[in-house]
């Protein structure tokens, strides 16, 4: 129906209601069936006319009836009142006599007939025009304004395949109340038992203000029940008409992570970047790829995308030429191996960058205890090529990007991250640049991360493979990974090992557990198998060993190391030799470097 159309039809409507209301008023008031008089035609006319005018001005015929609430009740109550007081004053001029219980039972009869007409659409339509035969049962975790948003929403879409069915809140107040007419069933630890006494099929989490622990906490209790979970979208997308608030998204992993991620001091950051020539290593890589996106987001003057597999290149460079297609950025795209030390220096005198952030690296653990050889090259030489082609090229500031699993290594990738660490301490007692490394744990959704393992696993129908029941890992996601990196470039003093205070570690075998909840199957069908510990795996893993730590955090969740002695001889002396010694010779001498097992000679010492 058009608006004209419906414009018609509601002044149609009112008009019958206001002209039969004053009559019956007439009759009503005065047991008479002479209602046409004088006084009574003047008062009809008047209160048409009047009320017409009031609801004109008072926006009623631009109302959305099916979204009727008290402040369309309040509009109503405001014409019908006016327009009583109108034909009131016009009485009193015009025949000298206001006819005052007329007028009331009037202002009663008008209320009731209009609000009537207008509440009772709405009524039949949520009663009998939207179908729920075949809707699905759904919880509503929290019954506060965003939970009560969700509520209205299905409620009048009729396309929407969930009926909300009642309303789970810790807030006891709320409890055993009806809201909207869904009642507050219990609190979070009432969610299994409401879902299987009223067989729940969905269950929504309708908390914008939930921290990732609580959510996990509620989470936790949904997985113990068959129903669907999911999660209210982003507040932020919804103001900004991104999605509808009835397109829930599912729960992701990393909404579980439990703890909240690290705020950044954007005008440092800026301060290093916008304007400037930024070169990223590995950029076609995970880490590297989202260290790229992040940076471009602080609007640098060129981004040198460098790394070694054109296919990854290619892909990032398209991506941020669409993504920032409106801005100034030159991207620079350059396949470049950071074991060809001419290369690496024709790469940083060509563009000069004025920071680095060297994400190139191996770091699959078990494929480095089959190829130590491959780590030395890629991890120290490829990295003592970069450093010395960024200092001997003025660049301010080089940022690492190393693990967890450099502290007290048991595999040949940690063992080869901590002696790059050393590298990049040494370098920068003997440069201008300041040089940095950034330690961080497990990254969710990187190449290397169990997560895509798992989700390939479960789509197979399982079992999903676990190596050891105890084993546990810190995580974090990439973005957050990424913003660490930068802002540990702003805060670069030189020589420095920055740490992200990542909170609680988690097992893995939890994770797996909740990634087959979010993929919508039980335990029991997909199945858990513990296969053992891989060559160089630790059952836990140290962000800092315990001499290494500093109590004060130099940025709020960010540590900085002390002071750590640096073995650049030993180091030079398996570079020199490490293409004459067996696999396993390379491994031993790696890890005795790294965990400050060598044979006491004169060293280098360089305080962090």
């Amino acid at each position: 129906m058009t608006y004209r159309q419906r414009l018609s039809l509601l002044l149609f409507i009112d008009s019958c209601i206001v002209l039969t209301a004053i009559f019956f008023s007439r009759f009503l008031v005065n047991a008479t069936f002479n209602v046409i008089t004088f006084p009574i035609i003047l008062s009809s006319i008047v209160i048409l006319l009047s009320y017409h005018f009031f609801s004109f001005l008072f926006h009623l015929y631009k109302k959305a009836w099916e979204y009727a609430s008290v402040g369309e009740l309040i509009s109503i109550l405001k014409a019908v009142t006016f327009s009583i007081l109108v034909a009131a004053i016009v009485q009193q001029l015009v025949i000298q006599e206001t006819q005052f219980r007329l007028l009331i039972v009037t202002w009663l009869l008008n209320m009731s007939f209009i609000g009537g007409a207008r509440f009772g659409w709405r009524m039949f339509r949520d009663s009998y025009l939207i179908k729920s035969g075949n809707k699905k049962r759904t919880l509503i975790i929290g019954a506060g304004s965003a939970g009560t948003m969700v509520v209205r929403q299905l409620n009048k879409n009729n396309e929407a395949d969930l009926l909300p069915f009642g309303f789970i809140d810790d807030d006891e107040k709320k409890q055993k109340l009806d809201i909207l007419g869904i009642p507050v069933i219990g609190g979070i630890k009432d969610i299994e038992s409401t879902v299987n006494g009223f067989e729940i099929e969905n269950i929504v989490i309708a908390i914008p203000s939930l921290s990732k622990k609580e959510l996990n906490t509620i989470f936790q209790e949904c997985a113990k029940t068959n129903a669907k979970t999911q999660i209210l979208p982003l507040i932020e997308d919804l103001m900004t008409g991104k999605i509808s608030v009835n397109q829930f998204r599912d729960v992701q992993v990393e909404d579980l992570l439990g703890r909240e991620p690290v705020e950044l001091d954007i005008d440092s950051i800026s301060e290093n970047i916008t304007n400037k020539v930024v070169l990223v290593t590995g950029a076609g890589g995970s880490i590297g790829s989202e260290i790229c996106r992040q940076i471009s987001n602080f609007n640098p003057q060129q981004l040198i995308l460098l790394g070694h597999g054109e296919n990854s290149i290619y892909s990032i460079e398209m991506e941020l030429k669409e993504t920032y297609k409106n801005t100034k950025i030159k991207f620079i795209p350059v396949i470049a191996d950071l074991q060809d030390e001419k290369k690496m220096l024709l790469v940083m005198s060509t563009y000069q960058p004025d920071t680095v952030y060297h994400a190139a690296a191996h770091k699959h653990v078990p494929l480095m205890e089959a190829n130590p050889e491959e780590a030395v090259k890629n991890n120290l030489i490829g990295t003592m090529n970069a450093a010395k082609a960024a200092s001997w090229n003025g660049v301010k500031t080089f940022v690492m990007i190393s693990t967890d699993k450099a502290v007290n290594p048991t595999s040949v990738m940690g063992a080869t991250k901590r002696l790059a660490e050393m590298i990049i301490q040494y370098m920068d007692g003997e440069s201008d640049t300041k040089f940095v490394a950034v330690r961080f744990g497990n990254v969710l959704g990187s190449r290397g991360s169990v997560i895509p393992l798992f989700k390939r696993q479960i789509e197979k129908g399982g079992p999903v493979t676990v190596t050891h029941p105890e084993m546990v890992r810190y995580f974090m996601t990439i973005p957050e990974a990424s913003r660490l990196v930068l802002q540990a470039g702003s805060l670069a003093k030189g020589g420095e090992i920055f740490v992200l205070d990542m909170g609680e570690p988690v097992k893995i075998v939890d994770l797996a557990k909740n990634l087959i909840k979010l993929s919508g199957n039980s335990i029991d069908e997909i199945g858990i198998e513990y296969t053992g510990m891989r060559p160089g795996e630790k059952l836990f893993e140290e962000l800092l060993k315990d001499d290494e730590v500093h109590e004060e955090q130099i940025y709020p969740k960010i540590y900085v190391g002390k002071t750590s002695d640096l073995y650049l001889q030993e180091i030079e002396e398996i570079l020199s030799t490490y293409s004459n010694l067996s696999k396993e010779e390379i491994r031993e001498k790696l890890l005795d470097i790294a965990n400050n097992k060598v044979a006491p000679e004169p060293r280098i010492s360089v305080s962090v």
